[in-house]
């Protein structure tokens, strides 16, 4: 049975980074990235104004870890864990096998390898720590940034769908989802 984000030690440390659990003093700090154009172009919702984003951010706590390089914070994850699907009999074996990750990252440290040292850690958070069997992420296919990310640590495109994602801009966009196995972290060929 997989273990839940508050059962872990934390923080987390990398070779720069700092992962930890958000708190709602975090609001403010991913507000400053989350609502920039170039951000807000590929995540879920868009942030246009601090006070909502401040009001609601309690809801994220449950699965939002933050990325710190030197006291700044500088990014942000997500780490939902969830039931894997299946058949009704053996459902109770699927409860928390799961994982879909997320991470948002300040552009003003693109470039660096940020990106890449936290989502590599989350993903050993993910299925060491916690203990999930597989991971997913979805995205826009048009995100080629993220594309690359995950290819790089490994992960496998499983799915590409045709135009099944509805932008904000109007624009029904192609998607994808990316996979990998614990197994395949734990022995990476």
């Amino acid at each position: 049975m997989s273990r839940s984000i508050a059962d872990l030690d934390w923080p987390v440390t990398t070779e720069r980074l700092t992962i930890r659990p958000a708190e709602q003093r975090d609001a403010a700090a991913t507000y400053a990235f989350r609502s920039l154009p170039e951000v807000a172009e590929w995540i879920t919702s868009q942030t246009t104004d601090l006070a909502a984003w401040e009001a609601g951010f309690g809801d994220r706590l449950a699965d939002t870890l933050i990325i710190e390089l030197d006291g700044v914070v500088v990014g942000d994850l997500m780490l939902r864990v969830q039931d894997a699907w299946a058949q009704t009999e053996v459902k109770e074996q699927a409860v928390g096998t799961e994982a879909e990750i997320g991470y948002t990252l300040d552009p003003a440290y693109g470039g660096r390898g940020v990106a890449t040292e936290a989502v590599r850690a989350l993903l050993e958070i993910a299925f060491v720590e916690i203990g999930v069997r597989r991971v997913i992420a979805q995205l826009f296919a048009d995100n080629l940034p993220s594309r690359r990310l995950l290819e790089r640590l490994g992960m496998r495109r499983e799915q590409h769908t045709k135009q099944d994602s509805l932008h904000r801009n109007g624009e029904w966009m192609d998607g994808m989802m990316y996979a990998m196995l614990k197994d395949e972290w734990l022995s990476p060929s």
